[in-house]
């Protein structure tokens, strides 16, 4: 089953806190992304983009542009984990 994204927030350093709706809760940080997929670079150069993430209806998407977009079980699987 594909994880829905409950809630998404961006925080500092170009890092995602999101948290599904199974009650996982992860920090996904875009820097490699940005530094190693040369579309994720306008995240960076783009004053104000990375904060204007949107998500798709089935809340399994997060995209800035039809060239940028992450998928819910990536961010999920390689997401830092926050334990309570």
């Amino acid at each position: 089953m594909i994880p829905r994204i409950k809630k998404i927030e961006p925080r500092e350093g170009f890092r995602l806190h999101i948290v599904f709706d199974g009650g996982e809760e992860v920090i996904y940080d875009l820097n490699d992304d940005i530094s190693k997929i040369p579309d994720f670079s306008i995240l960076k150069t783009e004053n104000g983009l990375f904060e204007n993430f949107r998500m798709d209806e089935s809340r399994t998407c997060v995209y800035w542009s039809d060239r940028v977009d992450l998928p819910s079980d990536t961010l999920l699987e390689y997401g830092k984990k926050i334990c309570k």
